[in-house]
């Protein structure tokens, strides 16, 4: 638990914004802000920064999920989005706009800790895991380029594939860049002498 998190409470009813605060309080977590209106919520988030979002829609509609697809694209944050009912598509949607903890009548002050642990943690691993296939993506993008260079490398050069790839190997450390840049550089040239 991080009870210094600073939490953006949203939710028209002042109801069920006091169990969520009341229920964060208890936790530990002080500083709290709450928010009536889900409109202008990316500008809200930007003006109050805060760690996580609690979202109260009751009963979500189209219109109040793509504004949750809005904020967790723009506003990259753990969302806790609290409903009083659903429906598959409802929650299809939920998860698709980046929701972290989709929670279907459980609006009870004692269980806010738990909830705000899941969510957080879920964010993080579903953010772990973008990390590591944007990654892996940059990588097969630089061996799709390296590739792409030894072959310019092989036909003007008349070498192997294992010379053209040492050359450009060695080029690469012999001038302390790496090796995706040196080919870079190579298809760059290529394609102005065509």
């Amino acid at each position: 638990m991080v009870p210094n998190l600073r939490i953006l409470i949203v939710g028209a009813s002042q109801v069920r914004a006091a169990i969520i605060t009341e229920g964060l309080r208890e936790a530990g977590y002080q500083q709290l802000v709450h928010l009536t209106a889900t409109t202008g919520l990316v500008a809200a988030i930007e003006a109050h920064d805060p760690d996580v979002v609690v979202v109260d829609l009751a009963n979500p509609g189209r219109d109040a999920l793509a504004d949750m697809l809005l904020v967790s694209r723009h506003a990259r944050r753990p969302i806790t989005l609290f409903v009083d009912q659903s429906d598959a598509a409802s929650i299809e949607a939920a998860v698709e706009a980046g929701v972290s903890a989709y929670i279907v009548d459980g609006l009870k002050k004692e269980r806010m800790r738990p909830i705000l642990q899941i969510c957080i943690s879920r964010f993080n691993a579903v953010r772990k895991l973008r990390e590591e296939l944007d990654e892996a993506r940059s990588q097969l993008e630089d061996r799709k380029t390296v590739d792409r260079a030894k072959s310019i490398v092989m036909r003007l050069k008349s070498l192997s594939e294992d010379d053209a790839y040492a050359l450009m190997r060695r080029t690469a450390m012999n001038e302390k860049r790496k090796l995706v840049d040196i080919a870079r550089s190579l298809i760059t040239a290529a394609e102005m002498l065509k």
